[in-house]
């Protein structure tokens, strides 16, 4: 599902730009509790993530592109469902976006879709 165009990112996140913990593009998530009825009272934007991280763990970047969803408004939204016990956010792997073990699997992420 992809997000509606004409509705702009700060009515989905009511204004904010920041989130209690900071979600890296690296930084896996998953729902291995998804609830549907708690899913049919979310936005389509949070829902769509909520949905998408109940079937298997991915990464911030990968739910954004996957649903539609600017990077800036999904870091809010799995914020707040993290917040409220929604989603798993997994512990870093990595202690840096500039970890040489995150680079290489970019690297070989990118080769493999050349």
């Amino acid at each position: 599902m992809k997000a509606n165009p004409w509705v702009r990112p700060y009515v989905l996140t009511g204004g904010r730009t920041r989130t209690r913990q900071h979600l890296f593009v690296h930084t896996l998530v998953s729902a291995p509790d998804y609830d549907v009825s708690f899913a049919a009272r979310l936005l389509p934007e949070a829902r769509s993530l909520y949905e998408r991280a109940s079937g298997a763990v991915e990464s911030v970047a990968e739910l954004s592109a996957h649903c539609g969803v600017s990077l800036g408004v999904t870091r809010v939204l799995l914020g707040d469902l993290a917040s409220d016990d929604r989603v798993l956010i997994n512990p870093e792997t990595y202690a840096s976006p500039y970890d040489p073990r995150l680079l290489k699997r970019v690297i070989h992420g990118l080769r493999d879709l050349a």
